[in-house]
């Protein structure tokens, strides 16, 4: 698949051919589409219940101080007021992690960073909840913040597991390697929100058992319950979780920080429960890209073949473990990029400090780390003199390469045809000095300086991601589906986050039963689990499980047919509701075929397992691995430092095609996404404490900023352990993009560019002294 030149359209290479109307390979649009463009989708937010009470969380205005005393008689005193929890409250465990359970419910001797949670409300009305909240007395003996990283080796534990979460130290090779050419770099790369469309929300309701029921828009809810109940001191099955309403998710949609206050505040007061946190809160509770500092170095022969690579990582966690030991696997095993490099010795750590909490944000590690290998290799290009294409050509992987953790590359890795794909596609035009473009000037009509202040550049960037979780993770999902009267149900607990597993589910039964009229149920935990929507799992996984399920329901269907005219099932095929065999002696319908039964079947899909890291980072981590080339055009206005992103061409191994129209958005939203990360982005704190946290001082890139993006090419070379032979998609864009644009302001200006998001005054050429 590739890209009209002109329009940028995904087209098919060869012979054009009239898509299918439905199953893989078509461009089937989402059942909730309609739902959500009329404004009619039933999100969290929207949820009611009989005899509902609000919720209201108390968080800590400091980044670190000691709780001396916490009085709520103030605010349980007042009208409407039906519960004050805190920590004195939670029946169960006191703290809760995915990884590690190291996050207390509420703070109860120490506040770790701004915005933790210390009490929560519920009141009969959302106004006197909150007032409830803030009526709240805390009396705190202020600490000072530990909020650089790199202090927090030699600084006080700011947790009894201490402030070091993990250390990786990759050994592969010979240490004492040079090269003929050597460049450094130093990189650091800010602190990136998920920015969810909608602020977290939910609804907790009390059963007559004694347990509890949260409808939430969770994107792991099996996960969700059993913290939930471990927190609740209940058994899991007291507690469901039921998905409801997700709007959109690119990492961790619900931090379980917002469901469990919401079930004990239930459980306490015997009625329904509400909670729909602010902006504000949104920004201070849930996990966010892990800020971080990398110091590279490159060795390189005299034609630009890499020698060694050595690089120290270090990833700022904030105040909890979360999602930090895996990035840094990623972020270490990932540090060389998609290049062949005999010799590396990284060393990576995760620390905690007394900022924000970080957590799983799409394309964690591999983002931070590409940003800077691909610094390094416009900086190694420069100094040899060689077009930084042909530099990153002459070390690209390819299947059979070895990573330096010593896995061997398996999957197909086309990195040296993707290059070239963006490489040779054609430019665009430069925009004409007249009024009528001003508008495409960086910073626009009103904010473009002088047009002869505008210089264009052209950079490039590769980027690589894994499948699937990592380092011995048990990937596994379960797919039930039913069929009866013509219609079939896909029953899993894949939650849909706007990745387009529903829409995958019913093309894929489309494609096995011929039915076109395909269903998916709503999500619950009565549901077997089919784990975290991350790193293209339900794609791969639960789509797996899917196919499993709808086969074993083609061979119940076929086989009496089969029986009956002599034949094995593969010589009957299933076309547009009709079952007909090789040689046209039989010919049904699949209405006729079920003669009023009701079919179903249930299936796994479990990978091929992986393996740790060991103690000097060797291991078979990953299940696979996606790549993707992306060239950024930009124009930057050299006297303001502003950025406008022109164009971003795209070239992406994807494995296969299975849904055309779905896979382009999520390249284009992966790789506006990589822009914001570029340009905008940064959550900024002063000494730990958020500053503006909302969506004016958190500036998104919105229409305005998003640059004509071109999907050039689409390697579709099949994984062969991959169910479809399909790779995800939406990460490898959103690690890229962000090198890309980068690359390409170091090719306008001559600066070295060496901080995410980028700021003006980096953009701005240094003046000659005595100019």
């Amino acid at each position: 698949m590739s890209n009209d030149a002109a329009t940028g359209t995904p087209t098919l290479d060869g012979p054009q051919q009239e898509p299918p109307a439905h199953g893989l390979g078509a461009s089937l649009p989402p059942a909730d589409a309609r739902a959500k463009t009329e404004g009619t989708f039933p999100y969290a937010a929207d949820l009611w219940a009989e005899g509902l009470l609000w919720a209201a969380i108390l968080r800590s205005p400091h980044p670190h101080a000691r709780i001396v005393s916490i009085d709520t008689a103030a605010a349980a005193e007042m009208p409407g007021v039906r519960a004050v929890v805190t920590h004195e409250d939670v029946p169960g465990d006191s703290a809760y992690g995915r990884r590690i359970a190291d996050r207390p419910v509420f703070a109860s001797e120490v506040v770790r960073h701004h915005g933790e949670a210390i009490a929560a409300v519920a009141a009969d009305h959302p106004d006197t909840a909150r007032l409830a909240a803030a009526a709240i007395a805390v009396e705190y003996e202020v600490l000072d913040p530990v909020t650089d990283p790199e202090k927090a080796f030699a600084a006080e534990p700011l947790h009894p597991d201490g402030n070091l979460i993990r250390h990786i130290p990759l050994r592969y090779g010979d240490p004492e390697i040079t090269g003929e050419v050597v460049v450094e770099g130093l990189y650091r790369i800010g602190r990136q929100d998920p920015a969810p469309i909608g602020a977290e929300a939910g609804l907790a309701v009390p059963r007559p058992d004694g347990g509890v029921e949260i409808y939430t828009a969770s994107t792991d809810p099996h996960t969700d319950r059993d913290l939930a109940a471990a927190c609740f001191g209940l058994e899991p099955d007291r507690v469901k979780v039921v998905v409801t309403g997700v709007p959109g998710a690119t990492g961790d949609r619900e931090d379980p920080g917002f469901q469990i206050p919401l079930g004990l505040l239930a459980l306490r007061t015997g009625c329904p429960v509400k909670l729909a946190a602010t902006r504000e809160e949104s920004f201070l509770g849930h996990a966010h890209r892990h800020p971080t500092l990398l110091r590279y170095r490159h060795h390189a022969d005299a034609e630009g073949r890499l020698v060694k690579v050595e690089a120290q990582i270090l990833l700022d966690a904030g105040a909890y473990a979360d999602a930090s030991s895996e990035s840094l696997a990623a972020a270490v095993a990932f540090a060389c990029g998609p290049y062949v490099v005999p010799h590396a010795f990284i060393e990576g750590w995760a620390v905690r400090t007394n900022n924000p909490p970080s957590g799983h944000v799409r394309g964690e590690g591999a983002m931070q780390v590409c940003a800077a290998y691909e610094g390094q290799m416009d900086k190694l290009a420069a100094k040899l003199g060689v077009e930084p294409a042909e530099l990153r050509l002459r070390n690209v992987l390819a299947t059979g390469d070895i990573l330096p953790t010593s896995q061997t590359v398996t999957c197909p890795a086309p990195v040296a045809e993707l290059l070239r794909s963006v490489r040779d596609f054609p430019l665009p035009p430069l925009p004409k000095d007249t009024p009528e473009a001003a508008w495409l000037l960086p910073g626009g009509p009103e904010g473009a300086g002088e047009p002869g202040a505008v210089r264009r550049g052209v950079g490039y960037a590769l980027g690589m991601v894994h499948m699937l979780g990592a380092e011995g993770a048990d990937e596994v999902s379960t797919a039930t589906v039913k069929v009866h009267d013509g219609v079939a149900t896909v029953i899993c607990a894949a939650v849909e986050t706007g990745q387009g597993f529903a829409t995958l589910a019913r093309q894929i039964v489309q494609e096995t039963l011929g039915i076109e009229e395909v269903h998916v149920a709503s999500v619950d935990t009565d549901q077997p689990p089919a784990g975290p929507a991350a790193h293209g799992r339900h794609t791969w996984v639960s789509g797996g499980a899917v196919e499993r399920a709808a086969k074993m329901v083609r061979t119940q269907l076929l086989q009496p047919l089969a029986h009956k005219f002599g034949m094995s099932t593969e010589l009957l095929q299933i076309t547009d509701g009709k079952i007909t065999s090789y040689d046209g002696v039989l010919s049904t319908t699949v209405t006729e075929a079920m003669d009023g039964k009701e079919l179903w079947a249930t299936a796994q899909c479990r990978p091929h397992p992986t393996e740790p890291l060991d103690a000097s980072g060797q291991g078979d981590a990953f299940v696979g691995l996606a790549f993707c080339a992306i060239r950024a055009v930009v124009d930057v206005d050299i006297e303001l430092g502003s950025v406008r992103v022109v164009e971003m061409a795209v070239a992406q191994d994807v494995g296969r095609v299975l849904n055309p129209a779905q896979l382009a958005t999520r390249i284009e939203a992966g790789v506006t996404q990589g822009i914001g990360t570029a340009l905008t982005e940064n959550l900024r704190t002063t000494r730990g404490v958020v500053r503006r946290p909302d969506l004016t001082g958190y500036a998104l890139p919105t229409s305005l900023d998003a640059p004509d993006i071109r999907i050039v090419k689409l390697v579709e070379e099949r994984d062969v352990v991959a169910p479809f032979g399909a790779k995800p998609a939406s990460a490898a864009p959103v690690v890229t993009s962000p090198a890309a644009v980068a690359s390409a302001v170091r090719a306008a200006t001559g600066r070295p560019i060496s901080r995410l998001p980028i700021r003006p005054q980096a953009a701005v050429p240094a003046v000659p002294a005595g100019s």
